[in-house]
Parts: C-alpha cells; structure tokens; sequence
C-alpha cells in the first residue's frame, strides 16, 4: 500500500500517541490484577501488552469473572486519569494546526467512550475532533472496522486511501489495512524489520510535528 495523494482525513488513536496515560493504565491494570490475586506487570509488561479493548482483553484473562474485573478497572482509572493524562509532545500544536488546515479529525481508541470524551474536553481538544469513538461506542472494538465507519461517518467519509490512521502499535496499523486507511505509525522508535508483519505502515514519523509539516508540504 503507498500514499500518493494528500490526505482529507485522519484517524487518530488516542493512548500513548496523542496522550501519554500508560502510567495511569498501568496502575488501574495492576490494581485489577491484586484484586483477583494474579501477578503484577512490569510497565514494560504493560507497554508490550496493552492493545486490545477492555471487553476484547479481560475474558481472556479473567474468564467469566472480566466483567467484575473491568468494574475494578474502571473504578480505579476514573479516580486517577483526569489529572494525570498528559499530551504528548507537539500534540496539542499539532492538531491546532491540522484542524486550522481544514482536516477532517477524529478519535477511535479501545479506552471506554466516555472516558475519551472526557480527557479530551479536559485538554480543551475536543473541539478538534468531529467523533471521538471509544470502546462499546461501535458494535466491535478496533481492530474490527465498526469504530473507523463511525468515525468518518459525520463527514460523510468512506474509509479507503484519503483517510490516514496514525496510531503507535499494531493494532492500529492493522485497523487500518482492514479498513483500506492508509497505516501511519507514530512514535519515536522506527518500526523493526519485519515487526509490523503484513501490516507495516506506509509513513513513519517520530513525532507529532515532523507528521505535521509532512502533511502541510504535501
């Protein structure tokens, strides 16, 4: 898959690319965890794992148990995460300048709907974002397609080459091969030979402004 024309929209996952919230993730997972007497992880444990949605995730872990778990999840997380989400550097610029440019923005993250909505009112950016889609706002969760169609759906969008889903893991770049978006992988690290498998991403940029200005040159 390549890239040969200016994007109209883009997708953007949320943790740990436009905010950075593995700390406070970390803590409501292991506070999980001691609660149901099972190990806790390391934050590069977590940093590794952590890709799937709640409801995608905890029935393999916890079994029949994963909705009582995902209640001490989320108790724990909404009593830390308002104060703690920080943006990533450039991120707040960036999107500014995006949204100024006159791209179609959006949100699909597998944190829980109402939380993303929240932290992003919070940073003031939701503002920026015409749908900020979480996990259980579609059907299924990324990386099945629901969540991308309901992202683009209020600008009348069709997933397919003009959208660019940028995100920091696999997961994203696979939604984004399954949806037909063209898969941006945004982080400081290079992908690896052969990490991203049969979804490697087309653009790689090592932070939010370099993404920026290669957008506004195109």
């Amino acid at each position: 898959m390549t890239a040969s024309e200016k994007p109209r929209a883009l997708i953007f996952d949320w943790d740990n690319t436009l905010v950075d919230s593995w700390p406070v993730i970390h803590d409501a997972l292991n506070t999980t965890y001691r609660a149901f007497g099972l190990r806790e992880w390391t934050l590069d444990e977590t940093r590794a794992n952590v890709r799937e949605s709640v409801r995608d995730r905890f029935p393999k872990i916890f079994g029949d148990e994963w909705e009582a778990a995902s209640d001490v999840f989320y108790k724990r997380y909404a009593n830390i995460h308002a104060d703690a989400i920080k943006p990533t550097e450039g991120a707040d610029d960036m999107l500014k300048q995006l949204a100024d440019a006159g791209f179609y923005l959006s949100i699909v993250s597998n944190k829980r709907g109402d939380y993303l909505r929240k932290e992003a009112k919070a940073l003031g950016w939701h503002r920026h974002f015409s749908a900020l889609i979480g996990a259980f706002d579609a059907d299924r969760d990324k990386p099945d397609p629901a969540p991308v169609h309901m992202a683009l759906e209020q600008g009348d969008f069709n997933p397919g080459p003009k959208v660019w889903f940028v995100g920091d893991a696999d997961i994203d770049l696979t939604c984004a091969v399954n949806t037909g978006c063209i898969p941006v992988l945004l982080r400081p690290e290079a992908p690896g030979d052969g990490e991203f498998g049969a979804h490697p991403p087309v653009h790689h940029f090592g932070n939010c402004q370099s993404l920026c200005n290669f957008l506004q040159s195109m």
